[in-house]
Order: structure tokens, then C-alpha cells, then sequence
């Protein structure tokens, strides 16, 4: 049985525990079950909200690729990845990533891989909104994120 992928890029919140049970619903065979949901922080209390822009279409068919490749790399019975966009409030969830194996080492570094991807090379834009201050800049990945990506391309 080849994994299953389900990738959605939208504006409104998720619920990680509802996305688990649809992916593991009467599935015997999966052993592991690895969650990762990312949240928009304050950055002490500077931030007032994150702005994440796309572009339809080619974003859910790249996140589509790397969860592909994931399921390429590694032995998974699934992939959720569920990306928002729009204005994202401190405490609000952004990213929700889910990989299913039998066992729970795959399903670790398959879930590490896909996030490693949405934080570097995921196309999305993203624009801080400063307390008090309004739009501010635009944010690249950090260089922590790119140095974690690129254990990947080896």
C-alpha cells in the first residue's frame, strides 16, 4: 500500500488531534504516529502577528513534491502537511506536519525532513507585523533552518 498524502494550504485554523484520527482511522498496519505543529510566538511580546502569502497552487503542489519524496525516502503508511496563510495571531497554529510508519524511527525522520523543507524551501512569503508599529519586514528562514535542511541533500 503506498502512503497517503494529503497537503492543504489554508486560511483558516486546523485541528491537529482531528487530522491524526482521519489519517490513523482503522489502520492496523501504522505503529508510529509523529506530529510536529508549528505556532506563530510573540518573539517577547514584539510581534503583534505573522503575514504568510502563497502562491495558490504551486505551494500545495511543492509541499505535495516533498511529502512525496518523504514517502520516497522512507517506509510511511502516510503524510499529513497542512500549511496556513494570512494574518497569524502569537499562540495561533501555522504548520501542521504528520508522518505515519510502522515503526517509529521513520516516522521521526520523515516528519524532521518534511518540516526542515516547509521552513526553508516551502514557497511562502512572510511578513512581520510589529506591536504597535505595523508591517515591518519580510523574514527569511533562519540560518539554523538552512543548516538543518542540509543534512537532507547529501
Amino acid at each position: 500500500m503506498s502512503a497517503r498524502i494529503l497537503v492543504r494550504v489554508q486560511k483558516e485554523g486546523f485541528d491537529a488531534s482531528a487530522e491524526a484520527a482521519v489519517l490513523t482511522q482503522g489502520r492496523g498496519d501504522i505503529g508510529a504516529l509523529v506530529s510536529f505543529t508549528g505556532l506563530c510566538r510573540d518573539e517577547g511580546g514584539v510581534l503583534a502577528a505573522l503575514e504568510i502569502e502563497h502562491y495558490p497552487g504551486m505551494a500545495e503542489e511543492e509541499i505535495n513534491r516533498a511529502a512525496l519524496e518523504a514517502a520516497s525516502r522512507w517506509p510511511l503508511e502516510g503524510v499529513v502537511a497542512i500549511h496556513r496563510y494570512g494574518l497569524i495571531r502569537p499562540g495561533e497554529p501555522i504548520v501542521l506536519a504528520i508522518t505515519a510508519s510502522a515503526h517509529r524511527g521513520e516516522a521521526f525522520a520523515a516528519a524532521s525532513f518534511l518540516m526542515d523543507y516547509l521552513k526553508t524551501e516551502a514557497p511562502f512569503w512572510k511578513r512581520r507585523h510589529l506591536a504597535g508599529k505595523g508591517a515591518g519586514d519580510w523574514v527569511e528562514a533562519a540560518a539554523q533552518d538552512h543548516a538543518a535542511a542540509q543534512k537532507w541533500r547529501a
